[in-house]
C-alpha cells in the first residue's frame, strides 16, 4: 500500500485517518505533490476531515449518553 492509499473510511480508525492527513500535509507542505496529484490529495483530506468529525460527533453523543444515564441513575 502507498504512502497514500485510499483505504475504504470505515476501516480506519481516527488514529490513523489523522496519521494520514499529516503524511498529506507535509507532503503539500514539503512540495513533495505534483501539481497533478494536488486536488486530489486535497480532496482526500476533505473526506478524512468528514470521517473525522463524524467520529468526534458520534464520540461526543456516547459520552452524553453515558453520563445522562448515570445522572438519571444517581437521582434515583
Amino acid at each position: 500500500m502507498s504512502e497514500f492509499a485510499t483505504p475504504p473510511e470505515e476501516s480506519l480508525s481516527y488514529g490513523e485517518a489523522m496519521e494520514e492527513l499529516n503524511r498529506i500535509l507535509a507532503a503539500i507542505e514539503g512540495d513533495a505533490v505534483d501539481l497533478d496529484e494536488l486536488g486530489e490529495r486535497v480532496a482526500r483530506a476533505a473526506e478524512l476531515i468528514r470521517m473525522c468529525r463524524e467520529k468526534i460527533d458520534q464520540t461526543e453523543f456516547q459520552v452524553r449518553t453515558i453520563i445522562e444515564e448515570l445522572d438519571g441513575r444517581d437521582e434515583d
